[in-house]
C-alpha cells in the first residue's frame, strides 16, 4: 500500500484542501448572533448550513475509508461555539483517511454515479465552495477564493450533472431514497466573463 505524506500541488487531494481553507475560515467568522439567520440554501439556516457543511467533511471520510456515504447525515448536536473547532477536526479526519494513494483510483458509487475518488474528490469540492459561499452570503463575508479549487470543483461537477431538467433526474431517486431532497436546481444563466465563483454557483442553481 502506497501513502502520500507530501502532496504535489496537482494531486486532487492537494486541491480539494485548498476548498476546505475558505470554508474553515467562514465558518470561525460566523458569529453566534447569526446562527438562526436564513440562507440561499432556503431549507436551512445557517446552524443548518454549518451541520451540513461538516457532513460533506463526513461524507468524504466515509468514502475514504471505504463506506457508505449516503449513510452519513449532517452532523448535529455541535454546541453553538464549536462549530469551526469541530469543522477543523473533521477536516483532518478527512485528510487521514485519504492518505493512501489508492483512494484517488478505487471506484466509489453514489446514487447518481460511478466514479473513482479522485472524481469524487472534485464533485465534493464543488459542494463545499458553494455552500462556503451560501454561509457568506448568509453572513455578510468575501471570502477569498482559491481559483485552482473552483476550476477543479467546477469540472467535477459539470461532469456529473446536466446543467437543465435536474427535477427529472432527482426524480429518479426517490423510490430508494424517499427522504432525498434535490440538492440543486437547473443551471442559472450568467455571462461567460463572469467571475468563476459566480459561474460555480449559477451551475449549481444559485443566483450570484
Amino acid at each position: 500500500m502506497t501513502t502520500t505524506n507530501s502532496l504535489a500541488i496537482d494531486d486532487p487531494r492537494a486541491v480539494f484542501a485548498a476548498s476546505v481553507i475558505p470554508a474553515g475560515v467562514a465558518i470561525k467568522n460566523v458569529r453566534l448572533d447569526q446562527l438562526d439567520q436564513p440562507t440561499p440554501c432556503t431549507s436551512m439556516n445557517v446552524r443548518d448550513l454549518l451541520a451540513h457543511i461538516v457532513g460533506v467533511l463526513d461524507r468524504l471520510t466515509a468514502i475514504g475509508r471505504q463506506k457508505e456515504p449516503m449513510a452519513v447525515g449532517d452532523r448535529v448536536g455541535v454546541p453553538d461555539g464549536a462549530w469551526s473547532d469541530t469543522f477543523v477536526a473533521a477536516a483532518h479526519e478527512l485528510r487521514q483517511a485519504w492518505t493512501d494513494d489508492a483512494t484517488l483510483t478505487r471506484m466509489v458509487h453514489l446514487p447518481w454515479a460511478d466514479a473513482p475518488g479522485a472524481a469524487m474528490l472534485a464533485s465534493y469540492s464543488n459542494e463545499l465552495s458553494v455552500h462556503t459561499w451560501d454561509l457568506a452570503k448568509a453572513t455578510g463575508q468575501s471570502p477569498a477564493w482559491d481559483e485552482r479549487a473552483l476550476s477543479f470543483g467546477f469540472e467535477g461537477i459539470r461532469a456529473q450533472l446536466p446543467a437543465d431538467n435536474r427535477p427529472a433526474l432527482w426524480e429518479q431517486f426517490k423510490s430508494t431514497m424517499p427522504d432525498f431532497d434535490a440538492p440543486f436546481a437547473d443551471a442559472v444563466t450568467v455571462p461567460e466573463n463572469a467571475p468563476l465563483i459566480d459561474r460555480l454557483v449559477a451551475y449549481n442553481g444559485r443566483q450570484p
